[in-house]
């Protein structure tokens, strides 16, 4: 949008020293952020706009109302004009100062032992600003009695801070044909975090864009914040062995303890386990030089999951701010706690090879199966409880899959500095819930019953076991009748019927593709260079939620899709593929799920290197390069969908030149 910006400022210094067998190392970073969210607001505000609306008046002034809905009920309900409020003097902004230090020693203190030490700290100082005067086209609809009230100001400060440090010991023999790496370390992590926010309201004039020139803050406002503290702990060993580098073993082992979890579950444990053979390293194939790697390999092991709250299994505690008892203030619980969380763990199974042949044809492919247990998921609980969402080990997915890559020379000639590399990779993968609690079973049945009130229109994830974690979840539909304009479904057991059922929803499609991938080529001929590629996916499904929002649940009093005025039912004999009513909302069905197959040129780079130029010296310069950069060139796919509603969607190009001294 015009008017918006995000500059970003980095900087830093490296500092090493070597002392006998001593290395220190520094590292420091700084990263400064502004930026600036356009003051002619949202593109969606724009896209809503009636296209009969004039942002001018008669003699060119800008307006600050740009018409009125008209419409039925809603006459007297005006709307802004976005383009104004870029000229009232508003605030939109936020920023931030991002410090690191990262210090590390090695001390080598025999040949084949070797101990690492790091110590790192971060700290992160953020502020954002709003500012909205009384003229601002938000407070156009305040009645008379909210007078004072137009006008807020916003103010948000953050502050973020961790620290790590981790001591490592390696030691390695090598002895004849046998090599064997040994490492133990031990680690701890500590994070931080606050954050507070506060508004101010009543600010009638744009001049007085301070936040102590309100009038004060909203009836039964209080400002908001929040803080957090996590501390992690951990011991880990890894062993490397190898037999004359044709067989090899990687094993691991990391427990891991977390201030997230319940005083009894803070520990995890997690392994590894890994085998490989060198098959071209074998004597039978020495007289293979054709084949430079053919690498078989397999593993499995555990890994751990905690992205959730740190405070989640704990008791916290707010006070009461408006309330007293014999001038004693009494304290509330601010969420409930679950001492029984524990790691989320995923075991994974992986088989593969490597292969390479004349340096011409690379391959890689995995084959993999991830094992989900004790998945961590928010629980939707009755309000009765005093609260609306709890943190819960529900249940237990499954991952299959496989990834090819493959990589050709087509052409690899140094001597006259060219070459022409080609690449393509396609993965599949099919994912399925083994194991839900009755607490899932009981979501799908809070999720059906936002459906039915009218809460959300769109398909529900649906907690069933045996069924993918991204099916689609809709009734079947037959499409609208044309005697009547109604929709026609079908239920579980072949009915066709007028009524939408939550019971009659099935498994009507599925979000992830059936295979996805990319495809490319890297050329340079004496300078001249181009690489390309691009993304493709096929077999998959999606909900086409544009053509529900923007035709069949459209808010006709504002801009439309012009579907809604000649592709609707509107009389008997009508064969459409929509139908339009104030007053029925279209639930999840099958008309709006389409087969989604794409072709993407996601990258373009192409530009010349002037290495073969003798100016280049005579100018002092190394070496001198001009490139042309775009990033999603084009898209080909069988749904139309709108984007860039919200924000425009935009393209990146960018021309660099690089010259090194």
């Amino acid at each position: 949008m015009k008017g918006s910006d995000r500059k970003t400022f980095t900087g830093g210094f490296s500092l090493s020293y070597r002392y006998k067998s001593l290395l220190f190392r520094n590292q420091f970073n700084v990263t400064l952020n502004h930026s600036d969210n356009s003051p002619y607001g949202s593109f969606s505000e724009y896209a809503t706009l009636n296209p009969y609306w004039s942002p001018y008046d008669e003699t060119g002034a800008l307006k600050q109302i740009a018409g009125s809905t008209g419409c039925g009920g809603l006459i007297g309900v005006t709307v802004g004009n976005p383009m104004w409020n870029a000229t009232i003097g508003t605030k939109d902004f936020s920023k931030y100062t991002g410090l690191s230090n990262n210090f590390y020693i090695e001390w080598q203190a025999l040949k084949t032992l070797k101990f690492i030490g790091r110590f790192s700290l971060a700290k992160t100082i953020s502020k954002s600003e709003t500012f909205y005067p009384a003229s601002h086209t938000k407070f156009l609809n305040y009645s008379e009695e909210r007078f004072f009230e137009k006008g807020e100001y916003g103010m948000g400060d953050g502050e973020s801070s961790s620290y790590s440090a981790d001591l490592t010991a390696n030691y390695s023999l090598l002895l004849n044909k046998h090599q064997l790496y040994l490492n133990a370390g031990y680690s701890i992590k500590e994070e931080r975090s606050q954050s507070t926010y506060f508004q101010v309201i009543g600010f009638p004039n744009e001049r007085t864009g301070f936040i102590t020139s309100g009038l004060g803050f909203a009836e039964n406002y209080r400002p908001s914040g929040g803080e957090s503290i996590s501390r992690e702990l951990g011991l880990l060993t890894a062993l490397n062995y190898s037999y004359d580098d044709r067989y090899l073993l990687d094993a691991t082992y990391r427990a891991n303890a977390s201030s997230r979890f319940g005083k009894d579950k803070r520990w995890g444990g997690f392994w590894s386990a890994g085998i490989g053979w060198n098959l071209h390293k074998e004597h039978f194939m020495k007289d293979a030089r054709w084949l430079r790697q053919f690498k078989l390999r397999a593993s499995t092991g555990y890994t751990g999951s905690q992205n959730f709250n740190p405070y989640q299994a704990l008791a916290t505690f707010n006070y009461y701010q408006d309330k007293a008892y014999d001038n004693w203030v009494g304290s509330y619980l601010m969420a409930l706690p679950n001492d029984d969380l524990k790691w989320q763990k995923t075991k994974d199974y992986n088989v593969g090879f490597d292969l390479n042949i004349f340096n011409r044809l690379t391959v890689r492919y995995d084959y993999y199966i991830q094992r989900t247990s004790d998945q961590l998921l928010s629980l939707t609980i009755p309000p009765s409880m005093g609260f609306t969402s709890y943190r819960e080990n529900l249940g237990s997915t499954e991952n299959k899959g496989m990834e090819l890559r493959t990589s050709v020379n087509i052409l690899l000639d140094p001597k006259r500095d060219r070459y022409i590399t080609a690449n393509f990779s396609i993965a599949h993968n099919k994912n399925k819930l083994k194991k839900i609690s009755n607490a899932l079973k009981a979501q799908n049945d809070a999720q059906d019953k936002d459906i039915m009130d009218g809460k959300t229109n769109k398909p529900r994830t649906r907690f069933i076991e045996g069924q993918s974690m991204n099916a689609i979840w809709a009734v079947r539909s037959l499409g609208i009748d044309p005697a009547t304009g109604n929709e026609l479904y079908l239920t579980k057991d072949g009915k066709t019927t007028t009524e939408w059922r939550t019971e009659d929803q099935v498994v009507c499609g599925d979000g992830m593709p059936k295979y996805s991938g990319s495809f490319g080529l890297n050329m340079d001929y004496r300078g001249i260079f181009c690489n390309v590629s691009f993304y493709y996916q096929f077999g998959g499904q999606t909900y086409n939620q544009t053509l529900v929002d923007r035709v069949e649940n459209a808010y006709i009093a504002l801009n439309v899709d012009k579907r809604i005025y000649d592709s609707v039912w509107r009389q008997p004999g009508d064969k459409v593929n929509f139908a339009y009513s104030a007053y029925k909302t279209t639930k999840p069905s099958s008309r709006f799920v389409q087969d989604l197959d794409e072709l993407r040129l996601s990258t373009l780079n192409i530009g010349y290197d002037f290495r073969h130029h003798d100016f280049v010296k005579k100018i002092g310069l190394e070496r001198l390069k001009a490139s042309f950069y775009m990033d999603d060139v084009f898209r080909l796919s069988t749904v139309k969908a709108e984007r860039g509603l919200t924000y425009p969607f935009a393209r990146t190009y960018s021309l660099s030149i690089q010259a090194t001294f």
